[in-house]
């Protein structure tokens, strides 16, 4: 093996780019490890733990660009190499377009002065500094980095609020501002459907759900996860729903938020009830679910949400396929299960996907265990080890310390799918794929190999393994639905129409009752 170091002196680029060009370089032959990242302190770590850092990495510079290639020869690391520069390269079909750098948002703001709207990715020791110097140059924020103290979201929020400008994040991974998808976002239908979200695969859930049921999206506007926390009161929520209300492109409203705290509760639905627009609400996890009101309406799950909405706007309900459980279906795979094989392990992407199939499984199963789960009882101990039904979320900081969004990268999931192959209690193992702009090219056929592998090792063992899959995405999405849902049927993987639905088929799998 040999390994190739190159250290690019103030040379930044943002991580969402460097997690997308690591995994294609990793993907290339010859390749046993490659590493594409800034020089933070983070990343050194995690060059640490893979035996791969020097003195000369150790001296480099936040500023700097680390390219970190171990591979089969020195010819092999120079191919290599050169692939990477080519990812780094970006240009059109006529191959003619130059795209401009600049070292500063102020630089980059006078240059071309009709931008309205800044997506910022860097580290999160300077991810502050640089949303408020958007803001003070007037520039709506999308805030992708996380790692930002509640002082300093409180403290943009407001700014930003005083100025009349979004502040989406920190930590805001999905957006559709005026028919252009923000980071990850799937390729849906423009319409009247205007979505506010404190969450971001549930927002890209919603809106799937919705262009599938015949609406379509005027606007999606991400809050950040901690919007709904009572530090921050809701203020990105609260004026998001402003400025649906005057947009004319916008008919009705849904929000989606995992459970908010109860006091900024009361205030976003105070002003729910006070908006001239039908308003539908999706809490998560939120226990029963409230009466309807004029004008307000109640959804306990995504999928239900998105019907609401979509009648809303005069669809016909009974025009609608609604994908309602398949109960034959239920009865077969519980009559493939042994009898000792009782458990659910969930491996997702999705921290909102998770968290809807977690709440389904929950009204059925006490022993749920997750690292995001919100009963402190029931929060993994140790992430590495499953605890009776574990549902996991990947794109949580336990994995992402350091390493590509799961989305990106499937390299964690791969590695905890076989492990849970292995387990003789294991009845179903759920995951998620994630289609769109900003995720792997092809979320289902980089597994396919892990899923057979995964298949194999149960059947040696004389058991059957049942493998749910849900695929977030529509056909307009490149790889559209169809196909890739139709990779699944070919591995013999049952494949879910919906996260909602995704969630109550697992938990029925593995329930002793009688399928009704």
């Amino acid at each position: 093996m040999s390994t190739r170091i190159i250290i690019k002196k103030n040379t930044y680029f943002d991580s969402v780019s460097l997690m997308s060009i690591s995994t294609k370089a990793n993907q290339l032959e010859g390749v046993e490890q490659a590493f594409v990242a800034m020089a933070t302190e983070m990343n050194k770590g995690v060059l640490k733990n893979l035996g791969l850092l020097n003195d000369e990495l150790e001296q480099a510079k936040n500023g700097d660009l680390m390219i970190v290639i171990k591979g089969a020869s020195e010819a092999a690391n120079e191919a290599t190499l050169a692939s990477i520069e080519g990812f780094f390269t970006r240009k059109d079909n006529g191959g003619s377009r130059h795209e401009a750098r600049y070292a500063t948002l102020a630089s980059a703001h006078h240059n071309i002065p009709e931008s309205n709207l800044a997506v910022i990715s860097v580290n999160g020791a300077f991810a502050a500094r640089e949303a408020r110097q958007a803001l003070e140059n007037d520039l709506n924020v999308m805030l992708f980095s996380d790692n930002v103290s509640l002082d300093d979201e409180l403290a943009l929020k407001q700014l930003a609020h005083s100025k009349g400008l979004l502040m989406m994040g920190p930590d805001c991974g999905t957006a559709i501002i005026n028919g252009a998808g923000l980071c990850f976002a799937n390729e849906v239908r423009r319409g009247s459907i205007g979505i506010v979200g404190a969450s971001g695969t549930g927002s890209q859930e919603l809106s799937v759900r919705i262009h599938e049921f015949g609406g379509g999206i005027s606007q999606l506007i991400g809050t950040g996860g901690r919007d709904l926390s009572e530090k921050i009161g809701g203020i990105m929520m609260l004026d998001a729903i402003a400025m649906l209300e005057a947009d004319a492109q916008t008919e009705v409203i849904v929000l989606i938020s995992k459970p908010p705290a109860d006091s900024v509760a009361r205030k976003v639905l105070e002003r729910a009830q006070a908006c001239r627009k039908p308003v539908v609400v999706c809490f998560l996890g939120n226990g029963e679910t409230r009466p309807d009101e004029p004008g307000l309406q109640f959804a306990r799950a995504t999928k239900e949400a998105a019907l609401k909405a979509v009648l809303l706007t005069g669809i016909k309900k009974e025009s609608l396929d609604l994908h309602p459980l398949n109960w034959p279906l239920i009865e077969e795979v519980r009559a493939r299960l042994k009898p000792e094989q009782k458990y659910i392990r969930a491996l997702f992407c999705g921290g909102t996907l998770c968290d809807e199939a977690m709440f389904a499984a929950l009204e059925k199963h006490p022993d749920v265990y997750s690292n995001i789960q919100p009963n402190p009882e029931y929060r993994l101990k140790d992430v590495n080890v499953s605890v009776a039904h574990t549902f996991l979320d990947f794109g949580d900081d336990d994995f992402t310390n350091g390493k590509p969004h799961p989305m990106i990268d499937p390299t964690n999931r791969i590695s905890r799918l076989l492990q849970e192959a292995r387990d003789p209690e294991v009845g179903v193992i759920v995951m998620d794929f994630v289609l769109g702009y900003g995720s792997h090219e092809n979320p289902v056929g980089v597994m396919l190999d892990a899923i057979k592998e995964a298949k194999a090792i149960a059947a040696c063992d004389s058991r059957n393994l049942e493998i749910l899959g849900y695929v977030l995405g529509t056909d307009l999405d490149t790889p559209n639905l169809a196909q890739q849902c139709q990779m699944l049927t070919d591995a013999g993987v049952i494949w879910a129409s919906s996260s909602t639905n995704t969630g109550l088929l697992a938990r029925e799998f593995v329930c002793k009752e009688k399928a009704q």
